[in-house]
């Protein structure tokens, strides 16, 4: 496709719900699961890591939907 229309695509969209989907799925299931992850970091030595890593893995996941959702509205930061 030519100019703007790039992000537009349906491929485009697909990826946007996509990843939309993946975050609330996370989200879900961290809230579901909040009591277990409370219990699993609080058990001290290397434990304390399981949150960090949660961290990381929603700011993948909704870093990249984020991204995609400005891209597919045609929003750019000004340069």
């Amino acid at each position: 496709m030519a100019g703007g229309e790039e992000g537009r695509s349906l491929s485009a969209l697909m990826k946007v719900a996509g990843m939309g989907a993946i975050t609330l799925a996370l989200y879900v299931l961290l809230f579901k699961n909040e009591a277990t992850v409370l219990s699993v970091s609080s058990q001290g030595k290397w434990y304390f890591i399981v949150p960090i890593v949660i961290a990381f893995v929603f700011s993948f996941f909704h870093g990249d939907f984020t991204g995609r959702f400005w891209d597919y509205l045609g929003v750019k930061a000004k340069k």
